[in-house]
């Protein structure tokens, strides 16, 4: 079981991520003491969708192409329409994500983001939660839908959309500090 103080984790995103989605978990891990590191496809910085315009850039720790699962304990996905649905069409990411769940590491999705879930073909059988316009999306996939600020999976914790993140925050630590679990891939 890490301490958060001693935990590495892997925040995945592209242009277009919902701006409170990452920021807030960035901040409240980094401020629990966990080194965050932003991968992407991107070099450089990737922009955020600030509700209704485009928002701030966060810079890329790592470019996903040299990201190893095996160097981080959690993986955080940030929602919005936009970063997800690019995430998904991109090879590297979905199977970034499915080796994630496959190592039984956290894996954190919020609004959009259970659509990476869905790609990596890891939703299936699963009680998840997501923003309201893919439920459908998520039943398709096999998953159980539950309308709940978080919904903790074996150590698949997923929320539906900004007001659920001080609750989707807090199980993200609390899930890494309980340590790996033992899941089946979908």
């Amino acid at each position: 079981m890490p301490e958060i103080s001693k935990a590495k984790i892997a925040i995945l995103a592209t242009n277009g991520y919902e701006r409170s989605e990452l920021r807030r978990p960035l901040e409240h891990l980094t401020d629990s003491g966990a080194t965050v590191h932003i991968v992407s496809p991107e070099n450089g910085n990737i922009r955020s969708w600030d509700q209704k315009d485009w928002g701030d850039t966060v810079d890329v720790n790592v470019q996903l192409s040299d990201a190893s699962v095996d160097d981080y304990d959690a993986l955080v996905l940030p929602g919005g329409q936009i970063n997800p649905d690019l995430l998904r069409v991109n090879e590297q990411a979905v199977a970034f994500v499915r080796k994630f769940v496959e190592s039984g590491k956290v894996v954190a999705a919020i609004c959009h983001a259970p659509w990476l879930l869905i790609e990596a073909q890891v939703a299936e059988g699963r009680e998840l939660t997501s923003y309201k316009s893919i439920k459908t999306d998520v039943i398709n996939a096999g998953a159980k839908w539950r309308d709940a600020e978080v919904v903790v999976d074996n150590g698949i914790i997923t929320s539906r959309n900004p007001g659920d993140l001080d609750a989707f925050c807090a199980k993200i630590v609390e899930e890494i500090e309980e340590g790996r679990h033992d899941r089946k891939a979908a």
